[in-house]
C-alpha cells in the first residue's frame, strides 16, 4: 500500500521526452544548485567548469538547452554563445547567459543569446525562461 501511495505522489515525468540542459559555469555551488532546480522538474542535467570546444562538447551531448556563465575561468561565455549562435548546426540551441556583471553585458550586448539573467538569479524566473524557451524550441 504504501508503495502505490509513492508512486501516485510521484511527479508524472516521463524521462525518454525529457529535455536536455547543458549548463557550463566554473563555479561547482552553481552547477550543484543549478542541477538541483533542474533535476526535479523532469530535465537531463550535464554540468562542466569548463570547455575549450563549445561545438564539440554540444555534438557529444545534444543538449536541448544551454546556460553559460558569462566568465568561465579565462573564456569568455558570451564568446562561446556567439560561436553556438554562429554554427549552422548550434544556432537554433537556446542560449541563457547567467552572469553576476550585467552591466558589462548590457554595454557589450547580448552575443546573441535568447535570454540574459544577472546573478544572483531568482530560482523560479530561470525555471519559468527555461521553459518558455523550450516550448518555442518544440513549435519551431
Amino acid at each position: 500500500m504504501l508503495v502505490l501511495l509513492l508512486l501516485i505522489m510521484l511527479p508524472m515525468v516521463n524521462f525518454e521526452e525529457s529535455k536536455k540542459i547543458l549548463i557550463i559555469d566554473d563555479n561547482q555551488d552553481i552547477l550543484t544548485i543549478l542541477t538541483t532546480l533542474f533535476k526535479p522538474e523532469g530535465y537531463q542535467v550535464t554540468t562542466f567548469t569548463n570547455t575549450h570546444n563549445i561545438l564539440k562538447l554540444t555534438a557529444t551531448h545534444s543538449p536541448d538547452l544551454i546556460i553559460l556563465d558569462y566568465l568561465i575561468g579565462d573564456l569568455n561565455g558570451g564568446e562561446l554563445c556567439a560561436q553556438l549562435k554562429k554554427n549552422a548546426l548550434t544556432k537554433h540551441l537556446p542560449v541563457i547567459i547567467l552572469s553576476a556583471f550585467n552591466r558589462v553585458i548590457q554595454s557589450l550586448g547580448n552575443y546573441g543569446c535568447d535570454v540574459f539573467i544577472p546573478k544572483p538569479f531568482d530560482n523560479q524566473l530561470l525555471l519559468d525562461e527555461v521553459r518558455e524557451l523550450l516550448a518555442k524550441k518544440q513549435i519551431t
